[in-house]
């Protein structure tokens, strides 16, 4: 238990600490503006760039375990969904962000520290595959629905043009692409480029998650939305489960990979939600609650999450004899 709370409580300790430091350093939260353009133009395009750009083509190929990590979360998507739309009776940008708020986990900001530190290097391409392809479903799906609701009047190629380009031209994927082009060329930056997206690429993490901390801080919790009843036990329990058992259902997958899908599907709420929430200006302050709640919880669910693994309690295949 001692190496459980040596991985997990460094990242959430950074939480906890751009939190505090919100609390205690009363700045406007548009202060917070140029710390996020480094974490989302600079720092974590470089990680991705760093990990892709030195992994063998032939692993990024692995279309089969795309498939079905994609499978895992988009069922659980549609399920946050069809429960806001049906039983909650609320409209479809508002089901949209609830569904996002079931099955966007926070991939970027806490998922490559949490599984390099936890399953070291060979953890990096699940982590870099699970980061890129989730997102371009997201961003996909989200300017849809939306435009599909109604509530936007653009005509359909207007829409489909502003769909593929939050895809093609978010920081994030630009830097996958051009991670995989150098890996299938095989070349190498220059030595000061390479130590400065080092540089960069160490400071992804600790950055992304103290500004989670103060995020978090700038937007209080005022009450607790009812849709948080479905929500968190969805996002933290069914997501991880889900991606467990159809991983060991589609074949014998690599373990790191198979425990590094799993721990990435069972962290909390994406920040990436309550920027779309604001953006579409629909269901913006519960979304803010979903990331806080989330982020409370998945402290004692990541942390069994990760005991059961470290220990050997959980098998890479539910299946296996």
């Amino acid at each position: 238990m001692t190496d459980v709370a040596g991985l997990v409580l460094p990242l959430f300790g950074l939480i906890v600490l751009g939190y505090a430091a919100a609390r205690l350093v009363r700045h406007p939260e548009g202060s917070l503006g140029w710390l996020s353009v480094f974490i989302i133009y600079l720092a974590l395009p470089a990680l991705f760039f760093r990990l892709l750009s030195k992994t063998p083509v032939e692993q990024l190929a692995s279309f089969r375990f795309i498939l079905v990590n994609l499978a895992a979360t988009f069922l659980i998507f549609l399920t946050t969904f069809a429960i806001a739309l049906v039983l909650r009776r609320v409209t479809i940008p508002e089901a949209t962000i609830q569904g996002l708020s079931g099955s966007y986990g926070n991939i970027g900001y806490m998922g490559p520290g949490l599984a390099i530190l936890t399953f070291g290097e060979n953890a990096a391409i699940p982590v870099a595959l699970i980061f890129c392809f989730e997102n371009i479903m997201h961003f996909t799906m989200t300017p849809t629905l939306m435009a599909l609701s109604g509530e936007r009047k653009s005509g359909p190629l207007r829409i489909a043009g502003g769909i593929i380009r939050s895809i093609i031209l978010h920081p994030f994927i630009i830097a996958v692409v051009l991670g995989v082009a150098v890996a299938v060329a095989e070349i190498a930056p220059p030595a000061p480029v390479d130590r400065l997206i080092g540089y960069l690429a160490q400071a992804a993490a600790p950055s992304a998650l103290f500004a989670m901390g103060v995020t978090l801080a700038l937007r209080p919790l005022k009450r607790v939305p009812a849709e948080l009843s479905f929500i968190v036990p969805m996002k933290l329990i069914f997501h991880p489960l889900l991606m467990y058992f159809l991983l060991g259902w589609a074949g014998d997958f690599d373990r790191i990979w198979v425990f590094t899908a799993v721990l990435l599907a069972a962290l909390p709420t994406a920040t990436n939600v309550f920027i779309l929430a604001e953006q579409y200006g629909c269901w913006v302050q519960r979304a803010s609650a979903s990331i806080l709640v989330t982020t409370a919880v998945s402290i004692l669910s990541v942390s069994f999450l990760l005991y059961a693994i470290t220990t050997g309690l959980l098998p890479a295949n539910p299946f296996s004899g």
